[in-house]
Parts: C-alpha cells; sequence; structure tokens
C-alpha cells in the first residue's frame, strides 16, 4: 500500500490511545514513559461520503474503501537526537512515515504524568521541532562529509556540497526541510537523505471532552503557531473517541448529537493524513464490488489502471469515464449514459478526484 502516517508526540500525550480509537487495534495504553517500544501498525478505512452514496445507487456485493496505514511510534524525549530516551529507534521508526501526525497533550489529568511534570503544549512542541532538526541536521553533515571525498573526481560535488552547506544552516536556524526553497535538483537530493523535517505534517491537540465545545487561550495560541506554519490543527479528545470506537454507529451519532459535534476528530483525522500525502480517489463501481482507489494527484488514465493490476496498465487501451457528482445527481449509471456524460478517455487523460472509471485493456 505503501502510504504511512506516523503518530508521533512525547510519552503519555495520548498516542495509544489515539491510535487505538482509530485503529480498533490492541496497542497497550499504560501511564509510563515508553510503554510503545515497538510501533503499534494498524490498517483504517479513510471516510468517504462519496463511496457511501455510490454503494447506496449501485447495490454491489462487495465495498472496499480506500486505506492508510497507522503507526503509532514510541514516545520521544528531550535529547532523543543524542539517544536519549528511545531516540535511535523512534527516528528510524519516524524515517519510514510518510505524513506524521504530532499529538500534543493539552488535557489536565493528575493521575497521567507528564514527562517534565507539567503540562506544557508550546514547550512540548519546541522538544519535538528541535530534535528532528538535530537529527537531520547529522544527517545532512554526514553526507557533506562523504561528498567532500569526492571533490576530486566529481565535478558536480562541489555544487551538492554547497547546496548542502546551506540546507545545513537552516536547519541549524531551527527550521524544518519542509520549508526550505529548493528547486527540481535540489529537491531530488533532498529526498535522497529521505530527512524527517522534510516529511508533511499536521497537529493533533489532544483535548479535555469540556473542551470540545469551546475554544480556550491555548488552542488558540497552538492554532496560530500552525497557521504561522501553513498547516493544519485538529483539536480531538482521544479519551473520548476511544469510548466512541466501543459504541455502535447509531450511539455513536447519538452521543455526538448531544455534543453537537457534526464530524468524529478521527475522521478529520485521517482524511487529513490522506490529503497530505497528495493522493486523490477514483472509484470503479459495478454489480460485484464498488472501491475506491488512490492515486498521486495529476496522474494519468494508465497510472490509474496500475493500480488495478499492472496488465490493465500495460495493456491500456481507453477508461470510460464518468464523474460521482453526476451520478449522484443522475441517480444511476444508465442515465449518465444517456444523458451523455460518459465520456471515453486516452492515455493523457489527468485523473480528477471523484472520477468513475472503467477500462478497456489488451494483453
Amino acid at each position: 500500500m505503501g502510504l504511512e502516517v506516523g503518530i508521533v508526540g512525547l510519552p503519555n500525550i495520548g498516542k495509544s490511545t489515539l491510535f487505538n480509537a482509530i485503529t480498533s487495534a490492541p496497542a497497550e495504553v499504560a501511564n509510563y514513559p515508553f510503554c510503545t517500544i515497538e510501533p503499534n501498525v494498524g490498517i483504517v478505512a479513510v471516510p468517504d461520503k462519496r463511496l457511501q452514496r455510490i454503494i447506496e445507487l449501485i447495490t454491489p456485493q462487495k465495498q472496499i474503501p480506500n486505506v492508510l496505514k497507522m503507526v503509532d511510534i514510541a514516545g520521544i524525549v528531550k535529547g532523543a537526537s543524542q539517544g536519549e530516551g528511545l531516540g535511535n529507534q523512534f527516528l528510524s521508526h519516524i524515517r519510514q512515515v510518510d505524513v506524521i501526525a504530532h499529538v500534543i497533550r493539552l488535557f489536565k489529568d493528575e493521575n497521567v504524568t507528564h514527562v517534565d511534570s507539567h503540562v506544557n503544549p508550546i514547550s512540548d512542541i519546541d522538544v519535538i521541532h528541535t530534535e528532528l532538526c538535530i537529527a537531520d541536521y547529522e544527517q545532512v553533515e554526514k553526507k557533506t562529509a562523504k561528498i567532500k571525498k569526492q571533490l576530486k573526481s566529481d565535478k558536480n560535488a562541489k555544487k551538492v556540497i554547497d547546496f548542502y552547506e546551506r540546507l545545513r544552516e537552516h536547519l541549524n536556524d531551527g527550521n524544518k526541510v519542509i520549508h526550505f526553497q529548493a528547486n527540481d535538483d535540489e529537491m531530488k537530493w533532498i529526498k535522497e537523505l529521505n530527512l524527517i523535517t522534510a516529511k508533511p505534517y499536521f497537529y493533533i491537540l489532544n483535548i479535555s471532552e469540556n473542551e470540545l465545545t469551546q475554544t480556550t487561550p491555548e488552542v488558540m495560541e497552538i492554532k496560530s503557531r500552525a497557521q504561522k506554519e501553513g498547516v493544519n490543527c485538529i483539536p480531538i479528545c482521544c479519551k473520548l473517541e476511544a469510548e466512541l470506537s466501543e459504541m455502535s454507529l447509531g450511539e455513536q451519532r447519538e452521543f455526538l448529537d448531544d455534543l453537537q459535534i457534526k464530524t468524529r476528530g478521527l475522521d478529520l483525522v485521517i482524511q487529513e493524513g490522506f490529503q497530505l500525502l497528495d493522493q486523490i480517489t477514483f472509484f470503479t463501481a459495478g454489480e460485484k464490488e464498488v472501491r475506491a482507489w488512490n492515486v498521486k494527484k495529476n496522474a494519468k488514465a494508465p497510472e490509474a489502471a496500475g493500480k488495478i493490476h499492472s496488465d490493465i496498465e500495460r495493456g491500456f487501451i481507453k477508461a470510460e469515464v464518468y464523474h460521482y457528482n453526476d451520478l449522484d445527481q443522475l441517480k444511476s449509471e444508465a442515465e449518465v449514459r444517456a444523458k451523455g456524460k460518459l465520456r471515453t478517455e486516452g492515455k493523457d487523460y489527468q485523473v480528477q478526484d471523484g472520477d468513475i472509471m472503467h477500462f478497456r485493456f489488451n494483453v
């Protein structure tokens, strides 16, 4: 599948509670640091109301949503980049994910100890931010030293070294790589290092249940910071979400209605992770199966076909395409055809989010 969102943060801030709620998979939850040593991994469905509507109109034998891999990673502490706590394990696990979901504790509970003895969200953000920048700085430093040995034999080495020196300075000033301006060649050099702060990220604010219907000064402060960084910020009560996950869908809806909440925080978290992966959704729909598929934005039709099977991409002839909006409005594929909304597209067609596709191929 290859789409991974890593849940990170300090110890005891609610990561494993969130993971349990998201995946309904048993991750140990305990009131002490490092209870999550090996990353827990779960597969989650990406909420999509369009899929449910297509199923309602076509009534297939089987339905398959888009999925994400969620990874609960051990808590990081100050000094992790120097091996403190489970630093090295944390860093190796976080390098493997595609998107970072940074959980920040705002709830206050005397029964759940904070690693620094008191709850200070901005300080917690700064700890993680600093440790990741230091880890990336060291990666760039090692790479620069390696390339310097190639100066005599590689004409391009000086140019690469100069670039990495600028990147190292950027990190040394406490800036993430994702905010570094780079051209196409430089982006390739950045990708070679698999730097942690080059990954897209967002914040999850773990608040108390009574804060769900009000915005506290602490939440406002973090939202302001997130806005400056150009990232999203999702307030969520992880404890409540874990409780909701044990209820039926009807009970969940009734409970949320009582709280005047339209969308579960979990759904917002999963959707945000999916969007940051730069993916769009297309569908295949028939009586046997309705399925959501993900493909990179701007992908052409053969690439989408390849998501289903490599033979379909290799033998691609054409794609019959119509859009979800047309099916939603006209209520059936037969009516979509009758109204001339179904088109035939070739190899250069750029897939649009919400396309419903049927591929013709020959191998």
